[in-house]
């Protein structure tokens, strides 16, 4: 394995296949990406910020225990020289960036990749962004990151998805520890979606640029569910009784801003009014279509994540999860 720092990776070519990097590595959709790629034999590349985590996950190519051509490499957005180095070679990028109150991150990591001559980019966005109604920070970064993609002379795919399964893990400690769920808005319904089935459009566009190029694909999952209603899935998936809460809109805008700052929590709570308005209704069946199968349900993805929603006494210590933090906020569109 190259050590975190360094630059080396797997090349294109006839024998070893495109060489693919991956931004947002140990987020929700990242690591499934990498995971995939790896499996499928295109040895992915990794850009993150925090190595340590990254091996935590067990990630492909980090770590002590690490084997095969996976390469784990330090970086950040702002540093545009060390993403040149990072990219150059390369010929595909996923692109997962965080924070809109740093617009910066997109155009920072596309001018890299155009000039190491990057050739396609799939970007994970959010489909509020096709909701006309949408129009606070988090809705009008996302528009803005798909418009730099798109002008930025790389052939692209964007990925608008609904909010991913494993945002459900931020109610895991409450879970545990009081038996209980507090969300605002818990009758609102959204075609939540598998983040692995994400990560197998993703590694196919990134894999197949030519099938996938100028594509924006809507991606939901098969079931409208509220946070009440995915409480109830998690009540019969665990066995135990899991009682839900409603949060105040203040109550909610307070834990958000207490995390994120304040403007995000604005963004958060409307997005959070509009899907109590139907803005999350439907599925037009594209990501059922792109896979060929049937997306996963949020009570097959509980029953494959069961074990951070249960009280500490009923896991070994070795089953306590490491980091599920990483999986929810306003990255998880």
């Amino acid at each position: 394995m190259s050590p975190a720092g360094a630059l080396s990776g797997p090349k294109s070519g006839p024998e070893s296949g495109p060489k693919v990097v991956v931004t947002g590595a140990t987020g929700a959709v990242g690591r499934h990406v990498a995971h995939r790629l790896a499996a499928g034999g295109t040895p992915p590349t990794l850009l993150v910020r925090d190595p340590a985590k990254a091996a935590a996950l067990g990630l492909p190519g980090a770590g002590p225990a690490a084997h095969g051509a996976a390469t784990v490499v330090r970086g950040d957005y702002a540093d545009t020289g060390r993403l040149r180095a990072v990219l150059e070679g390369a010929d595909a990028l996923f692109v997962v960036t965080a924070n809109p109150l740093r617009p910066g991150d997109d155009e920072n990591l596309l001018a890299a990749a155009r000039a190491a001559g990057v050739r396609h980019a799939v970007k994970l966005s959010w489909l509020g962004v096709a909701d006309p109604g949408a129009d606070d920070l988090v809705a009008d970064w996302n528009r803005g990151a798909e418009d730099r993609l798109r002008s930025s002379g790389l052939t692209w795919t964007v990925l608008r998805i609904r909010t991913p399964m494993s945002n459900a893990l931020a109610w895991a400690p409450s879970i545990r520890e009081r038996g209980v769920v507090r969300a605002f808005g818990g009758a609102a319904r959204t075609g939540c979606v598998d983040p692995r089935d994400v990560a197998e459009v993703a590694a196919r566009a990134l894999t197949d640029p030519a099938g996938h190029a100028s594509a924006t694909y809507a991606l939901t999952g098969p079931q409208l569910l509220s946070a009440r209603e995915q409480t109830a899935v998690l009540s019969e998936v665990l066995g135990v009784r899991i009682g839900f809460e409603e949060l105040t809109a203040e109550e909610a805008r307070a834990g958000w801003s207490a995390r994120y700052g304040d403007r995000i929590a604005d963004a958060l709570l409307a997005a959070a009014r509009r899907r109590a308005d139907g803005a999350a209704d439907g599925d037009d069946g594209t990501l059922g279509r792109l896979l060929g199968r049937a997306p996963g349900t949020f009570a097959g993805w509980a029953a494959d994540h069961a074990e951070p929603f249960r009280p500490a006494c009923r896991r070994a210590p070795e089953d306590t999860p490491r980091d599920p933090s990483g999986a929810s906020g306003p990255d998880g569109p």
